[in-house]
């Protein structure tokens, strides 16, 4: 059995605690900033309803999308630890969170979520099957930075597409630029897990850069914390997966 290099970093990685730390973070920015008291009703989104107010909204056909955002968010981030940790359930559990953060961004004004979420669906099924089948931590190949070129295509291929045949109520050209480069760093993210590329984790490093940018400029500093900790956390698993490569048998967590 190949030895781990850095001991110590691969058990900071795999730490429950960072998973109790993001649960914990996630929960409070989504608290503090009113986001649970927030639904759709009535085509169009509505903030601030009491708590206390929503059985008679949901009872009205209001859709609960700041509660089912919130879960999701927490649902995403602990699968998303245990992408970390080289464990396929995150895959796994990434599949149905596709489905739930594609019918909320949707919901939110992007209308292109129609068509690129159900290509990051069948992304992260494509993951779930190579993991299963023992897909092993590798170096950046040819087939690498064709993948990178072949996603920011399809990126602002379906995004533009998206926005122009079902129609939006945002015409903020930047907008539209904002969510054609997230969703494609997004994708190139996604294809590097499914194909456990070492540089996977530094992708969504960019990813979380980009999102800390664009979250500065709107003014939300919430955000800017809660991406903050997914930079953090994916420059540790970058250097942990380089350095340490696939999962070994020894003892890691703490």
């Amino acid at each position: 059995m190949q030895k781990t290099e850095n001991v110590l970093l691969r058990r900071i990685v795999h730490s429950k605690y960072i998973d109790i730390v993001g649960v914990i973070l996630v929960l409070s920015i989504c608290i503090y900033n009113g986001f649970l008291e927030t639904v759709y009703y009535q085509g169009g989104i509505q903030f601030g309803i009491p708590l206390s107010n929503f059985t008679e909204y949901i009872s009205k056909g209001a859709f609960p999308i700041g509660f089912l955002s919130t879960i999701g968010a927490i649902v995403s981030l602990l699968a998303a630890r245990m992408i970390v940790k080289q464990q396929n359930l995150g895959n796994l559990i990434g599949v149905f969170t596709t489905i739930n953060s594609g019918i909320i961004d949707y919901l939110f004004g992007n209308r292109s979520a129609i068509i690129t979420y159900p290509l990051t669906f069948i992304i992260a099924i494509i993951a779930t099957k190579k993991w299963h089948y023992g897909e092993r931590i590798k170096k950046a190949d040819a087939t690498y930075f064709l993948l990178i070129i072949a996603a920011f295509i399809v990126s602002y291929s379906l995004v533009w597409f998206g926005f122009y045949l079902f129609g939006t109520t945002i015409k903020n050209e930047f907008f539209k630029h904002t969510v054609a480069i997230i969703f494609g760093i997004s994708l190139v993210g996604n294809i590097s897990t499914a194909f456990k590329y070492e540089q996977t984790f530094l992708t969504w490093s960019f990813y979380n850069i980009a999102q800390i940018l664009k979250n500065v400029i709107q003014g939300n500093l919430a955000n800017v914390i809660k991406h903050l900790f997914y930079l953090v956390n994916a420059i540790l698993t970058f250097f942990d997966w380089k350095l340490n490569g696939d999962l070994k048998l020894e003892k890691v967590t703490i």
